[in-house]
């Protein structure tokens, strides 16, 4: 999928420029690679098309921004959220392939293998 995002990128720079301009500073090439995915996936007509309604579009995009933050950092460090938030951002995630996430260990895990 990384080398059909390169591509849909590379056709389309308006695109480019708009998702690049979401990275977070200090954001690690892997995490970005896989947030870009799940930001392109999800974006819709949030992109731009250049019909002058980004205003209008802001409140859904920040939601957007959220999701995929929530979604990096579970899968990258692990975090939990509320059941529904959980539900929403593996469902918006669905058919994104990260071979090379690391494999946490929950607090319940930890205690069950003390008990």
């Amino acid at each position: 999928m990384a080398q059909e995002v390169s591509e849909y990128l590379s056709q389309n720079p308006r695109v480019a420029a708009w998702v690049e301009a979401l990275r977070c500073e200090g954001e690690t090439d892997k995490h970005w690679r896989h947030r870009r995915e799940f930001l392109l996936r999800n974006a819709g007509d949030l992109a731009p098309a250049g019909d002058g309604a980004a205003d209008a579009k802001s409140r859904q995009l920040q939601q957007l921004i959220s999701f995929s933050m929530a979604w990096a950092n579970h899968v990258f460090l692990g975090c939990r959220y509320s059941q529904k938030v959980m539900d929403k951002i593996l469902s918006m995630a669905e058919g994104i392939k990260v071979t090379d996430a690391p494999i946490h260990t929950t607090r319940d895990e930890l205690v069950a293998k003390k008990g």
